[in-house]
């Protein structure tokens, strides 16, 4: 953490119902590296990021252009996605999945979920 950051300190929300590992591996999690990160012309919260998951790539719509000041810097950024959700079409956009990150619904500022060091694209959490 450099030193103009600061933690901000949260009350934890109550902790969720209790589900089985079999729900937990029904997710699928991996890491893609954020090669571009676009407006959605018919949204004021989307940014379209393109994702290279190794062997693919995909277009993952994000709600994250009013929660940065400037949403391209995560461009170049390893982070984890959901990818086995229905296609979604959002303000006229594709969506192949959903970005893994940390903070909106605790009203802090966002931070990516991501791997302590590089590893291979598409590379499986869990």
């Amino acid at each position: 953490m450099t030193t103009d950051e600061t933690v901000t300190s949260i009350t934890p929300a109550e902790i969720k119902p209790l589900i089985s590992i079999d729900d937990v591996t029904k997710l699928d999690v991996r890491v893609g590296t954020i090669t571009a990160v676009d407006e959605v012309a018919a949204s004021r919260k989307l940014m379209k990021l393109t994702v290279d998951f190794g062997d693919h790539q995909r277009s993952i719509l994000s709600g994250i252009r009013q929660e940065r000041a400037d949403p391209t810097e995560i461009k170049g950024s390893q982070a984890l996605f959901i990818l086995n959700l229905p296609e979604r079409k959002m303000a006229g956009e594709l969506s192949q999945g959903m970005l893994f990150d940390l903070g909106f619904e605790d009203g802090i500022k966002p931070a990516l979920c991501q791997p302590e060091r590089p590893v291979p694209n598409g590379t499986r959490a869990g």
